[in-house]
């Protein structure tokens, strides 16, 4: 929801006409439409675009989490010169709001409180056309995670189908793609010079949808996707498509996609180019407050775990097949300089309310600071999905000498006592300077580090494009020597992951036995998540490796998705009947007894006799109230509010729920999530 009314502080933003009004403004230029709470940290896409806009002369409100139900929030600051700025948030809002199961989450990190209910399911689309229809006419640019993974037609994990390009279903003019404040800025410039959206075609980072009698771009410079239709119905096509797309993915040699979608056809223009060590400076530079906005009344659960970080680049070149970091922030590293992350850690030092630990100091990878290809020439045409595996590239430069300047410099401010390494370690960058690892191990480190090796069988780290396992292995003997060295009892805390494609049973045991032979004891599991446009979401959909067209093992039924997650937490008591079961599939009964290996004891302990218990009631009770919703809904399906608009009770928080009725109003203001 957007921020109830408060003392209007200037130093933010306005939310509301009163903070508009309090300027001396009789309307915006730009209204920045966001699913997340209002958070004036550069690690909040509306307080960095916002931010860039305002630079720039431009007047901007943002519309925090509104009431998507209505018009109404819509009109808050009347209508908008320019645009709306639409985004779901810093999180596609499925993967925001429901588990691997497709249960919904508890709790949302970038709402006030955690408060579930706060934005709807694919926000982008009611966002759009809310919209529209508060002011017909208006320009809408969409943009964020949610729109940038889902610009071309794509899977769908929730529903289980390929969807089309969310331009398509929201009907935004233009979206944008990647980190766009180059883009929201030539826009706003644009359109500010009397243009229209269909002026801004031309830029880099952006995707469009041609009218049923437009022609699309052709030419040498313009690569044919399978259209939506084939690869709805072909996973043929839909392999063609994935396998074309990400290698068009370089802002140095990237061509225009184009997809039709029946009458219509989806142009994607060529990625943004990386910008400049000045322009990062700039970004960064901005006057943000780092709080949230005053008139919250609960903390931001993803604020507080950011709050006293520093990031100094972004954009990541391993191409890991299950993330979507190189989809939305590119493959080229763009740094910082030491002068601006320096500048940033003494206005931290300032705050009264810094308590002198910085919590992180890197970004989407920790130690890919400053580095790049040595070759520009070979990097401009260069189409490798990624510059680390199977083998780091010779051409790239490794070297770990600015990072570790930074790292030291940073610990000798004053009013800084620590500065800690939170983000991901590249471990087989990492191990290549015994410089950094000394570094790191003597202070950085706040205990536990914690890395992210994946798997060991070397079939499911080649799906991801991870290291090997003896990379780990390696890394870890020189984690525990540096520790040792620095005289730190310093535990390393490594994160794995269940069902990703490639994964079988054969493998989660092997996984889980090299689990207790070391003695970890994950407390934490990663399921594989199926995010659109990752080339993962494209083997879990077909079956098949995109790039080689051979067969890949798909966990896909919840139960068999249910097993690979006990495997990793064996030596859970409540787990004993699923890893059981794994291992009979499996003809493992080796490792059931008292052997070495063993996994878990020949008889069920008590504790796992009360868990299947418990699911079995909780299995019971959920299957009666799902019943008792859908005839609910049934009965009232057809009907709501005057004017034939379907009401609350048809919204629809979870897929395919059309008895969701609201709840209670949050502490927040908005509702709290299904009944």
């Amino acid at each position: 929801m957007t921020p109830p009314a408060a003392p209007d502080d200037p130093r933010f933003l306005p939310v509301d006409r009163a903070g508009m009004e309090a300027r001396g403004w009789d309307a915006v230029d730009v209204v920045f439409v966001t699913g997340d709470a209002y958070v004036d940290h550069p690690s909040f896409a509306m307080a960095l675009l916002g931010r860039v806009l305002e630079h720039e002369g431009f007047r901007v409100g943002i519309l925090s989490q509104p009431d998507w139900r209505s018009a109404a929030p819509w009109r808050t600051f009347g209508r908008p010169r320019l645009f709306f700025a639409v985004s779901a948030g810093n999180m596609d809002s499925m993967i925001n709001h429901y588990t691997a199961n497709r249960k919904v989450r508890n709790d949302d990190a970038y709402s006030p409180g955690g408060a579930i209910g706060l934005r709807p399911d694919r926000a982008t689309i009611p966002y759009c056309q809310r919209a529209r229809e508060a002011f017909p006419g208006v320009p809408v640019l969409a943009g964020g995670v949610e729109a940038s993974l889902r610009r071309l037609a794509h899977y769908d994990y929730w529903s289980d189908r390929v969807r089309p390009s969310i331009l398509l279903d929201s009907k935004a003019d233009l979206l944008a793609y990647g980190m766009g404040e180059e883009t929201i800025v030539a826009v706003a410039r644009r359109l500010r010079e009397g243009g229209t959206l269909r002026d801004c075609r031309d830029l880099r980072g952006v995707a469009w949808a041609t009218g049923a009698s437009e022609r699309p771009p052709g030419g040498d410079a313009v690569v044919p996707l399978p259209s939506h239709e084939e690869v709805r119905d072909s996973k043929d096509a839909f392999l063609a498509m994935a396998r074309l797309a990400h290698r068009e993915t370089s802002p140095f040699n990237a061509r225009t996609l184009v997809q039709p979608h029946g009458a219509r056809t989806v142009v994607v223009n060529p990625p943004c180019l990386p910008v400049s060590r000045e322009r990062m400076d700039f970004y960064y530079g901005l006057p943000y407050t780092r709080r949230a906005h005053p008139s919250y009344r609960a903390p931001i659960p993803a604020f507080e775990m950011i709050r006293d970080s520093v990031t100094i680049m972004r954009g990541c070149f391993g191409g890991c097949t299950f993330c979507s970091i190189t989809a939305h922030q590119g493959r080229t590293i763009q740094s910082r300089s030491k002068e601006s992350v320096l500048s940033e850690l003494r206005t931290m030092a300032a705050d009264p309310e810094f308590r002198g630990v910085v919590s992180d100091i890197g970004g989407p990878t920790a130690n890919m600071y400053r580095m790049r290809c040595t070759r520009p020439e070979v990097e401009a045409v260069c189409r490798r999905l990624s510059c680390v595996h199977p083998v780091v590239c010779r051409l790239l430069g490794t070297g770990h000498g600015p990072l570790v300047d930074l790292m030291r410099s940073a610990r000798k401010v004053e009013g800084i006592r620590k500065v800690f390494v939170a983000s991901g370690i590249r471990m087989d960058l990492a191990r290549l300077s015994p410089e950094y690892m000394r570094e790191l191990t003597a202070h950085h480190v706040s205990g536990r580090l914690k890395v992210a090796p994946e798997h060991v069988d070397p079939g499911v780290l080649e799906r991801m494009k991870k290291p090997r396992h003896p990379t780990f292995e390696d890394f870890a003997e020189k984690f525990e020597e540096g520790s040792l060295a620095a005289g730190k009892p310093q535990q390393l805390v490594p994160y794995f992951i269940a069902s990703h494609p490639g994964s079988d049973l054969a493998a989660m045991i092997d996984l889980a036995v090299f689990l207790k032979r070391r003695g970890y004891r994950p407390d934490q599991v990663q399921d594989f998540i199926p995010a659109p446009h990752d080339l993962a979401t494209a083997m879990y959909h077909t079956g098949r490796d995109p790039e080689t067209g051979r067969p890949v093992a798909v966990a896909k039924g919840m139960r068999d998705r249910r097993l690979q997650r006990a495997l990793l937490q064996f030596f859970k008591p409540e787990n004993w009947f699923e890893v059981r079961e794994a291992l009979l599939r499996a003809g493992r009964r080796d490792l059931i007894g008292s052997g070495r290996d063993a996994l878990i004891p020949e008889k069920a302990p008590r504790e796992a006799l009360l868990a299947r218990r418990a699911r079995a009631e909780r299995d019971f009770h959920e299957h009666t109230h799902a019943e008792e919703m859908t005839r609910a809904g049934k009965g009232r399906k057809a009907r709501g509010p005057a004017g034939g608009k379907p009401g609350p009770g048809r919204q629809g928080y979870r897929p395919g729920r059309s008895g969701w009725t609201r709840r209670e109003r949050g502490p927040g203001g908005g509702t709290t999530g299904p009944a």
